[in-house]
């Protein structure tokens, strides 16, 4: 028959490594998706620009008759690109302002984790010495 003596718990040492351990593969993997979100959103403005730029030529081209009117349809199809990268961006950014609150709610909560346990260790070494005298 098993005592109720034997049960033993963790140490809060280890308790607090493996919190830290976790809050951690949390916080590099938020660090991971706004680097993606950032790399992405560099991408899509760059590309938006060499849209934007190649737009600009051909109207200056067709303006001054150097181009067909066959390539007015080219113009169409840059405006849309230009649309879907502005959508694109705009997404991005919703997604940026995402990780970067669940990063703020993760580093609040880590922090109050962390005072809420320094707090019990202290009243636990409280108790301690309350008991050695």
């Amino acid at each position: 028959m098993a005592s109720i003596f034997a049960f033993r718990t963790r140490s809060p040492d280890r308790d607090r490594q493996t919190d830290e351990t976790r809050f951690g593969q949390l916080s590099r993997a938020l660090d991971e998706l706004a680097a993606g979100i950032e790399a992405e959103r560099t991408g899509i403005r760059s590309r938006y620009e060499a849209v934007s730029a190649n737009a600009a030529f051909l109207v200056e081209a067709m303006d001054n008759s150097a181009v067909s009117a066959q390539r007015a349809g080219e113009i169409d199809q840059l405006t849309e690109s230009l649309k879907a990268c502005l959508r694109r961006i705009e997404v991005l950014g919703r997604q940026k302002d995402f990780v970067s609150g669940l990063r703020h709610s993760l580093d609040i909560f880590v922090d109050e984790g962390r005072k809420t346990d320094e707090e019990s260790s202290a009243r636990l070494a409280q108790g301690e010495a309350r008991r050695q005298f």
